[in-house]
Parts: C-alpha cells; sequence; structure tokens
C-alpha cells in the first residue's frame, strides 16, 4: 500500500486581472509530499515558485484546485480555524529573516508561541529550546543587529520550528548568503529534516544545493515539471541533475 501524502495540492491555478490583462501565474498545479520528505523546487524568476509557496503554505488562496494538508482540506476552514492552522501546522522560512529588530533571539523565536496564545514564560522556554537545537545557544539575548547573517538565518529556521509544524515551507532560504554559509544552512535543514522527522519544500536557484533532496520539482511557466529533467533553455538554474524517484 502506498504511503499517504501528508501535503496533496489538487488543481493548483492562479490568476490575476481579468479580460486581456489576465495573467495565468499557475497552471493546474499537482505535488504531493510524504511525511519526513525533503524536496526542492526550482525555477527562472517569475516561473511562479513564490506564489505556489505562498498558496501551499496557505498566505494566499488559489483561483482553483485545493490543498490538503494531514488528510485536512485548508482552504474549507473558516478565517479562525484557517489562521490557527497557518500558526500550528505550517513553519515559514524566507530569503531575508524578517527578524524584529526591537527583540532579541529568543523573543523573535517566541512569537508565533505568543500569537498562539502561549505564556510568554512557556513561549520564551521553547524558544531557547529551538535556538540551542539550530547552534544558538550562547546567542539567546542577542539582537538581530548583533547577529551575522547565517545566525541571523539560524533565528529565522528556529522560529519556524517552534510551534513543531507538520510542513516547512523554506522560499529561498540561502539566496542572501555566501556558498559557505548557504551550505552550513542547508545541512542543518536536513539535519532537522531528519532529526524531526519535518517535511520540507525548499524553493532555490542553487542546483548543487536541491540535488541533495530526496526529490526536485521543476516549475516553467506556471507548470510542474515533476519528475522531468529541466529544460535546455533553464540549464542556467538547475543544471542535469538526476531527479530522485517518488517514494512507494
Amino acid at each position: 500500500m502506498n504511503e499517504t501524502p501528508l501535503l496533496h495540492a489538487m488543481g493548483i491555478t492562479k490568476s490575476f486581472g481579468s479580460g486581456s490583462q489576465k495573467t495565468e501565474v499557475l497552471k493546474g498545479v499537482d505535488l504531493s509530499l510524504f511525511p519526513g520528505e525533503m524536496a526542492s523546487l526550482l525555477g527562472v524568476s517569475g516561473s511562479g515558485k513564490s506564489t505556489l509557496i505562498q498558496i501551499l503554505g496557505s498566505l494566499d488562496r488559489p483561483t482553483t484546485g485545493k490543498v490538503f494538508l494531514g488528510g485536512v482540506e485548508v482552504f474549507s476552514l473558516n478565517a479562525r480555524d484557517l489562521a490557527r492552522h497557518r500558526n500550528k501546522r505550517v513553519g515559514f522560512i524566507y530569503q531575508f529573516h524578517r527578524l524584529l529588530p526591537e527583540f532579541s533571539a529568543s523573543e523573535n523565536v517566541a512569537m508565533p508561541l505568543l500569537i498562539g496564545r502561549m505564556s510568554r514564560k512557556d513561549a520564551i522556554t521553547k524558544g531557547e529550546a529551538a535556538l540551542t537545537q539550530v547552534g544558538l545557544g550562547h546567542r539567546l539575548h542577542h539582537r538581530p543587529g548583533q547577529l551575522s547573517g547565517g545566525e541571523q538565518q539560524r533565528v529565522a529556521i528556529a522560529r519556524a520550528i517552534v510551534t513543531e509544524p507538520a510542513l516547512l515551507l523554506a522560499d529561498e532560504p540561502t539566496g542572501n548568503l555566501d556558498r559557505e554559509t548557504a551550505g552550513q544552512i542547508f545541512s542543518l535543514l536536513k539535519n532537522l529534516n531528519k532529526t524531526l522527522q519535518l517535511t520540507c519544500l525548499m524553493v532555490t536557484h542553487n542546483s548543487e544545493l536541491a540535488e541533495q533532496s530526496d526529490r526536485c520539482f521543476f516549475l516553467e511557466n506556471g507548470t510542474l515539471m515533476g519528475m522531468h529533467q529541466p529544460t535546455a533553455a533553464n540549464s542556467h538554474v538547475a543544471n542535469d541533475f538526476k531527479v530522485a524517484e517518488p517514494r512507494p
């Protein structure tokens, strides 16, 4: 029997405008991720990668299509339950860390828990544990401006995992970092994927990192080219890497 996907997106389309001004960004995307899987999503700028991530994370609604997470049809939820789902079930990491400069690292990490109505004491305790998990136990009380770029991104990762989400969505998490630091951040994500059995989808332009994932998807002109080699026209983004077969 096949393993049941944790995330299952069906027929996702997204368009903006109307009539002659209508732009189709996503054109019937189907995508499944299995529990504990780490996958990468590649594509040229403007191919719809970030739009797809936003929809999978329920930050935006598709024009048509459905998204299931853990068997729940996400967009059938009312506004309150959808916000709770996003807060507790999905972790987000962005290219730019989006940390609040006036708060310490532990306070930044605790924010999703505070939003979820956890007590400040418990939220800070969990935030400090998450920071220790990403190697920043010695930077708990430092503010973002006192941290390096790589350390700031580690804080952002800790913030994304502190709620113990089922799904981690990372949109170009290494795109603003030098090569060495990018490799370190990716290694951290892979380690968290393994130790926490955390299902992860990472958007990246870096084919060298992407090919270390369990599977690679390629988004081209709004269409997902999963299980296919990238086209020659896009070889500068995704060099001829071997796509792993899907899990049974």
